[in-house]
């Protein structure tokens, strides 16, 4: 198994039919992900798109996930969680830390997909909305939103599978200032591996 450690990101290409299995070593690291079709940039897997191809705002085992041109790039083939991932919610950047108190330059999902993307030599891109896996953000009745805790457990997993020759990105969340990745709100490592 291959790690993303704590506060960075990774990205890895598939081929269709390919898949990768990422592992919440602890339970309670959120991962940040996005896939872009590998030979366009321009296709990624589009929250907005999602929510209205599902129906909901919290895709499941068997759900395809599908991009801002509406077709599938990744299907969701297993889930030993719970089942809570966030889809309403951007990824962090310096801005989200400056309005949070940070006085100089904190880790950032942002900044951790652009520098993962630059590794593998992957043109650069803005930055769409993620689908925050594990991050476990409730919806009440009236619309408000709260910042829960994660309701994995060590070892819980999600396997996704290439619908089309895709990037797929992770960021190991640096937040660290609410207890999204825990109460004790200490971002850690998680794992990964690519299977056939």
């Amino acid at each position: 198994m291959e790690i993303v450690p704590a506060r960075r990101g990774r990205a890895v290409r598939l081929s269709k039919g390919q898949a990768i299995r990422i592992v919440n070593i602890h339970g309670t690291q959120v991962v940040d992900t996005w896939a872009f079709n590998a030979d366009d940039p321009g296709e990624f897997l589009s929250m907005e798109h999602l929510h209205g191809f599902l129906g909901s705002v919290f895709p499941a085992k068997g759900d395809p996930l599908v991009t801002n041109r509406r077709r599938p790039i990744l299907w969701i083939e297993e889930d030993s969680s719970p089942g809570r991932h966030d889809t309403v919610i951007a990824a962090c950047d310096v801005h989200r830390y400056q309005m949070l108190g940070c006085q100089t330059y904190h880790d950032n999902c942002t900044d951790n997909l652009h520098a993962a993307l630059a590794m593998i030599g992957f043109p650069r891109t803005e930055c769409p909305a993620p689908l925050n896996l594990w991050m476990n953000i409730p919806i009440g009745p009236d619309g408000r939103i709260i910042w829960g805790e994660p309701l994995s457990k060590a070892g819980d997993h999600v396997l996704l599978r290439a619908a089309m020759d895709c990037v797929v990105v992770m960021s190991a969340c640096p937040q660290d200032m609410i207890p999204i990745n825990g109460k004790d709100c200490k971002p850690v490592e998680v794992g990964f591996e690519i299977l056939a």
